[in-house]
């Protein structure tokens, strides 16, 4: 049994990709073989994964599922497909947080920010200068959905208080606090740690400026709870926010999310209900 673009056919014997490409899209011009870029001389046998694609078209849900479940494994992919996340603030951390999640096909964001687009913002976050002006979260999600058009997205569009957070986010898997407000960041982790005890958690504290990268580091609280960054780089005159080390800060965050939702670390579980 070989899966082609993620349909299984029933074939014995090796065959070569060429073979298998005429039969099966005959158009096609990349091919990935178990996670792998082919050429046409490679055989496949029984076992492997093969997707076949053509330049410059959009593939079908079926067959982009098929190219992620193919770079990242079925039983890995499974769990991304059916996780949720909600994304707090969609800054300079949470746009690209947000960004890195779509690429490995998230199964459901939950995006929240309720201001607009500013000049200031395109230095470190992931929109343009024709988006200037747009709500952040319209902005992202026409993005986002340019790099992965069968993302599932939910926009939160108002401002957040620690007693509304919970109607919003007590059923994702993770959320990702990526405010710049510190008495937001306080709030959330407040809300978290009484009210949402099943959510597991990801923030950040520290990362201004342009020291170590290395200096950038995720810490367990507890389990379940994170913090990211490095507790001491603060934005202020002369240290600035700027796109290399948030990106890093925001790159450890989405990490740890997908570290949690494949099971390499303990989720929070309800000690109510545990």
């Amino acid at each position: 049994m070989i899966h082609i673009n993620e349909q299984q056919v029933s074939l014995s014997g090796e065959h070569s990709i060429a073979e298998l490409a005429e039969k099966f899209k005959p158009d096609s011009d990349i091919f990935i073989v178990n996670g792998y870029p082919a050429d046409r001389l490679t055989t496949v046998s029984d076992g492997d994964r093969c997707v076949f694609i053509k330049k410059g078209e959009t593939p079908a849900p079926e067959e982009f599922q098929a190219m992620l479940t193919a770079r990242h494994t079925p039983g890995i992919q499974e769990k991304i497909r059916k996780a949720r996340v909600a994304v707090l603030g969609l800054g300079g951390l949470g746009s690209a947080v947000a960004a890195a999640l779509a690429k490995i096909g998230i199964g459901k964001m939950l995006l929240s920010d309720y201001d607009v687009v500013e000049p200031s913002n395109l230095n470190r976050q992931q929109y343009f200068t024709d988006q200037i002006g747009m709500l952040k979260t319209r902005a992202l999600r026409e993005n986002l959905l340019r790099m992965n058009p069968f993302l599932t997205l939910e926009l939160i569009e108002e401002e957040l208080t620690e007693n509304s957070l919970p109607s919003f986010f007590h059923d994702v898997d993770v959320l990702v606090e990526c405010f710049d407000s510190s008495q937001m960041k306080a709030a959330t982790l407040r809300s978290v740690l009484t009210r949402m005890t099943k959510v597991s958690y990801i923030g950040s504290s520290g990362m201004a400026g342009y020291a170590s990268n290395n200096s950038i580091v995720t810490k367990m609280l507890q389990p379940g709870i994170y913090m990211v960054g490095d507790d001491i780089s603060e934005a202020r005159p002369g240290q600035g926010l700027m796109a290399p080390r948030v990106g890093i800060a925001a790159h450890h965050q989405a990490n740890q999310v997908l570290r949690l939702i494949v099971g390499e670390e303990e989720r929070r579980r309800d000690e109510h209900t545990a």
